[in-house]
Parts: structure tokens; C-alpha cells; sequence
């Protein structure tokens, strides 16, 4: 038979108690994210997301990586100071939560972001971003420049085929009146 053991309440706190301390002493630090992977066009904004939860003030690192670059783009704490690169300080713009708002955006922008969270205790977790730029596609105003001229086109020949129907009209209704003149209609000149 089988015998089970049901724990006491003191044994139940006693273990939650050590979870969360343990927790605490891990420096439990999350990042929320309701979106990872972001796509945007040429010259528009971009806002990454995020939302940190730890204990103290953490500092929050963003790091820009794509095929053999990485390079910083900024290191801030919330509410203590802003440290920005000088190729994103025109660009960037931090708030208190995490997040980061990137103006502008080039192709070369395309890419992964990487946000890290660093306690003071010196725990740190970190996440990251895809980033997708598309390029304006000349295409569509080719396609409307085509459509432009073709449509002027038929609207040319619309306009001729009226004139055309027009003077036949013309022709047709005078050529109905000398029908209708008498043809015996002979004026005698006189000499001066």
C-alpha cells in the first residue's frame, strides 16, 4: 500500500519562502516583449517594446548586430543619465521602461537589436529584435506612370473618334440640305 506524506503548512512556507529568496538573491530580471519581430519601410519609426522588471535600478544596454557588425547604440539607466553613440544620438530616443524608439530608419538599419538588463548585483538577461526594412518601391510609380499614359492614350482616341463622328455628322446633315434644293434653280447674270 501506498503511503503518502501530506506536507504541513509550515513546510509549504518554508519552501516559498527559500523560492523566492532565492529568486531575489538570482536578481530575477524580466523583460517583456509584446513584439520581436518588426518590419517598416524606408524613413519611417521604429518602437521597440519593451518592458523590465527587476530589483534596483537597472542599466539597460541596446546593441545594434547584423552579419559582422555589432556596435553599441546606447547605455542608460532609468531616470540616472543617457549615453548614446554618436551615430544613433540624433535618432534614438530612450524611455524608463526599456524601451527604445529608433527615427528615420536607412536599409542599413535592417537587422537584430539586442537589449541587455544588468542589475547592480551583476545579473543580467538579455533579448532580442528583428528588424526588417523595406526598401520604396519605385515599382508602383512605374506602374502608375504606365497606367497614367495609357489611359491619356484611350482618352486621345476617344477625343479623336468624336471630332471623326462629329465631321461625318456635319457632312452627312449638308449633303442632306443640297439634297432637299431644288435642282433647277438657275440664276441668270447680268453683264455690268
Amino acid at each position: 500500500m501506498w503511503h503518502f506524506r501530506l506536507w504541513k503548512v509550515q513546510d509549504v512556507a518554508v519552501f516559498l519562502c527559500g523560492t523566492l529568496y532565492m529568486c531575489h538573491i538570482a536578481g530575477a530580471i524580466s523583460i517583456h516583449s509584446p513584439q520581436r519581430r518588426l518590419t517598416r519601410s524606408v524613413q519611417e519609426d521604429v518602437f521597440f517594446s519593451v518592458n523590465v522588471l527587476c530589483n534596483g535600478i537597472p542599466t539597460i544596454q541596446w546593441t545594434f548586430m547584423s552579419g559582422e557588425v555589432s556596435r553599441s547604440i546606447g547605455i542608460w539607466q532609468p531616470g540616472v543619465y543617457t549615453n548614446l553613440t554618436v551615430d544613433y544620438s540624433s535618432r534614438v530616443q530612450t524611455y524608463n521602461n526599456g524601451s527604445m524608439g529608433l527615427s528615420d530608419l536607412q536599409l542599413q538599419d535592417a537587422g537584430y537589436y539586442v537589449v541587455t538588463v544588468t542589475e547592480t548585483t551583476g545579473s543580467s538577461k538579455d533579448t532580442g529584435f528583428v528588424l526588417k526594412v523595406n526598401e520604396l518601391l519605385y515599382e508602383d510609380l512605374q506602374y502608375l506612370s504606365v497606367s497614367a499614359l495609357v489611359l491619356a492614350c484611350l482618352a486621345s482616341l476617344l477625343i479623336l473618334a468624336v471630332w471623326l463622328l462629329d465631321q461625318a455628322y456635319r457632312k452627312i446633315v449638308a449633303w442632306g440640305r443640297r439634297k432637299q434644293m431644288p435642282e433647277n434653280d438657275a440664276t441668270e447674270l447680268q453683264p455690268l
